[in-house]
Order: C-alpha cells, then structure tokens, then sequence
C-alpha cells in the first residue's frame, strides 16, 4: 500500500455506527423476543383434552400438556396472523407450531397454530 489514509467525512461515519447500532439492536429484540418459550413445530401424532404429541421434522416425538387458556389459532392463508379456532379444530396428521412455555419437565402450550385439515 501506499500508505494514503482513506478519510470518512463526520456524518457517514455516523452513519455508519447508526446502522451498525441498529442492526444490533434489531438482533437483540429477535432473539429475546419470545424469552423463554419454546417452539416445537411438526405433524400432530395424537391429541386428546390434557395433552398432544407432535413428531418432529427430525423425528422426535415431542408431548405438549394443554391448559384451559391455551389459544388455538387457524392459518387460513388469507391472514398472515390467521383467525381464533378451537381445540375441536384439530385432528391428528396436522402440521403444528406450538408456542410453549417449560415447566419443569413438561412444556404447556399457550399457543398452537396450524392449518385446516383439508390444507395439510
């Protein structure tokens, strides 16, 4: 090299660290933003009033106990949030995503997502 310094001017610098502040930021938000909740996402082997099991995508088969103030939600495909269902709304062979909260050694499901049985 020539050993000619590159100069920044004052407001790209500034810029610069702005976006980089942000970015990590935005990172930061993403990766807190469901705390401690896990997500367990696969086809719903069996469901009854306590409890469902879901096969994983790599297999494991994974049980999630239902409570009375788990929210059930359909993608209909013309939402991106989908609409309120029912637990009587879902059926065995599914595809689930279920938002679930450890405790102990079970996982509770606050919330279950899937799509309509004719769409799976």
């Amino acid at each position: 090299m020539s050993g000619k310094r590159i100069e920044i001017k004052g407001g790209a610098m500034k810029a610069r660290i702005a976006a980089v502040m942000l970015s990590l930021f935005m990172i930061a938000a993403a990766v807190t933003a469901h705390g401690n909740k896990k997500h367990v996402m696969g086809i719903l082997q069996s469901i009854s009033a306590e409890a469902m099991t879901v096969k994983t995508g790599d297999g494991k088969i994974v049980t999630v106990r239902l409570t009375a103030t788990t929210m059930y939600v359909m993608r209909d495909g013309k939402s991106a949030e989908g609409m309120p269902a029912k637990f009587s709304d879902l059926t065995a062979g599914q595809r689930v995503i279920i938002h679930a909260t450890p405790k102990g050694n079970d996982l509770l499901a606050d919330e279950v997502k899937f799509a309509p049985a004719t769409q799976h």
